[in-house]
């Protein structure tokens, strides 16, 4: 086949622009060539023309729309406030400044650290209990200095951890029905930390296994069914800004204030992996484990701009992504499903939530969008995916806190259908402990325990159809009952009135017509 001409492209938008095309001869085997060229990005290509029927410019148009759209079922993910009644007021959330959520959430209870004199404190408030907090609702008291982080069980509902300045971690036991009394007796005390503990986090699939981190840059993993310290780690020189678990919990990763980012083994007592400066800012770090084992940071970069990356353990040496976000001085906390390998980032005084996709496919962390609001957030709870309303396509939910309010966020797939969409929710990660403490301890690795979501589906009753078929030998018409045995033995008295008058009439009518007849015949 020969060609004709060379034609030299110097940008992606000159390819784009279908004007740029109505001189050239093309036909539809060159198509893939345009593709490649267009998600390679690659910006001085060689095209040539072939002597072949050529192809309408708007078929070239469309191909290249299709090659830079990128497929995904979350593209159009949106997040939606509720309406103000939904939502939690008069709750004083707590000034303490400390970078941690300050809210946790599950799928039975809501918990904020608040304000409180006397010591540290936090509220528990039932889901269920919207609107207007009541002045009386009892707090949980105990600490003797402010409190600075808590978290959930994943594997009790019921059961609470929190730390606080007075170098303590406590473990709780929330009762389903709140009385009115403060609640300021901790099922166990853990006291193990010089100065204050400021990171506390369970075990992801290990039954009664909690990791605390203080600033004495002591990691310590507690057995809380005993209250024993198991593992006890001295490897950070400086402060730990945060602790993240992987997926079945054989790792974990730290951000401290050296500016390094580490992989830990608790059992072997060691790190195993380690980067310096993964941002090259000085501000505060966050990190995430992925489902697929690769790590999610956020920071800062030397010009005090917001920064992500995305990182490979076992490679450190190049990221697997870097992107710079803006400038802003808030730190960014990544809260990430595992499900969907969504990542929302939420940063303390900002008034928006960004979220991203993360797949194998370049660039690897893709922008989905933003969700904005007026006010700023002192602080952010995540609600764990068995919590969602599957009825609704939800498939995150968040809690946004503001001075004197929680605000929850849901984050929605739009569907036209009403069924189960089974690609939005796979099998989640349930409340069932795939490990005892000492199975843990003893070197042994489980995944979490997988729940289906299918359960927590409810039709929507309006859409409910109820068929009833018709006998067609029961068309005749149904004979027609009489007073009495219509109405029952409550109408009795009034019958038997009836029946009185009828023949007091009867008889004063036949009374009246011997009379009549007497007229009429002359014998009256």
């Amino acid at each position: 086949m020969q060609t004709q001409n060379v034609i030299h492209f110097n940008s992606i938008s000159d390819m784009v622009d279908v004007s740029y095309f109505k001189p050239i001869t093309m036909c539809v085997s060159c198509i893939p060539l345009y593709k490649t060229i267009v998600s390679s990005a690659v910006r001085h290509c060689v095209i040539v023309n072939l002597s072949l029927p050529p192809t309408p410019p708007s078929l070239v148009s469309i191909a290249m729309s299709r090659s830079i759209v990128r497929q995904s079922k979350f593209r159009h993910v949106f997040g939606q406030a509720v309406k103000t009644e939904q939502g939690y007021d008069d709750i004083r959330v707590s000034k303490v400044t400390w970078d941690s959520s300050f809210c946790a959430v599950n799928p039975k209870f809501l918990a904020v650290i608040v304000e409180s004199s006397g010591g540290g404190a936090f509220l528990v408030l039932p889901l269920s209990k919207m609107g207007r907090l009541d002045k009386n609702h009892p707090l949980v008291t105990g600490h003797a200095g402010p409190v600075l982080d808590i978290d959930w069980c994943p594997h009790n509902d019921n059961i609470l951890a929190s730390c606080s300045e007075d170098t303590t971690a406590m473990v709780w036991q929330i009762p389903d029905q709140m009385g009115t009394q403060p609640i300021s007796e901790p099922i166990v005390v853990l006291e193990g930390h010089s100065k204050r503990v400021g990171i506390v986090t369970w075990h992801p699939t290990a039954r009664n296994i909690l990791l605390t981190a203080g600033s004495d840059n002591l990691i310590i993993i507690w057995n809380v069914g005993t209250g024993e310290a198991l593992i006890s780690m001295d490897d950070h020189p400086d402060l730990i800004y945060n602790v993240s678990w992987n997926r079945n919990g054989s790792l974990f990763c730290t951000t401290c204030k050296d500016r390094r980012l580490r992989v830990c083994d608790p059992r072997k007592r060691e790190v195993v992996a380690e980067r310096m400066a993964p941002h090259e800012g000085i501000r505060p770090m966050r990190a995430i484990f992925t489902r697929d084992g690769n790590l999610f940071t956020t920071g800062f970069t030397r010009m005090s701009q917001r920064e992500l990356g995305l990182w490979d353990p076992t490679h450190f040496e190049e990221p697997i992504a870097l992107l710079e976000l803006d400038t802003s001085n808030g730190v960014l906390l990544p809260y990430y499903d595992p499900d969907t390998n969504m990542v929302y980032l939420c940063g303390k005084g900002d008034s928006s939530i960004r979220y991203f996709e993360i797949t194998e496919e370049p660039p690897y962390v893709h922008y989905l969008s933003t969700f904005s609001s007026k006010e700023p957030q002192r602080g952010m709870g995540f609600m764990p995916k068995r919590g969602v309303d599957v009825s609704k396509c939800e498939i995150a939910r968040l809690y946004k806190l503001h001075d004197k309010k929680c605000e929850p966020i849901a984050m929605t797939v739009p569907r036209k259908s009403d069924l189960f969409q089974d690609d939005l929710y796979p099998d989640t990660a349930g409340p069932d402990p795939a490990l005892e403490p000492e199975e843990w301890l003893e070197g042994r690795d489980e995944d979490p325990i997988l729940q289906s979501m299918r359960d927590g589906y409810v039709p929507p009753k309006s859409r409910e159809l109820k068929v009833a078929r018709k006998n067609v030998l029961d068309s005749r018409p149904t004979p027609r009952r009489s007073m009495s045995s219509r109405d029952g033995s409550a109408n009795l008295p009034v019958i038997k009135n009836l029946k009185a008058t009828v023949l007091s009439q009867e008889k004063r009518i036949c009374d009246l017509e011997n009379k009549l007849s007497k007229y009429t015949n002359g014998t009256a």
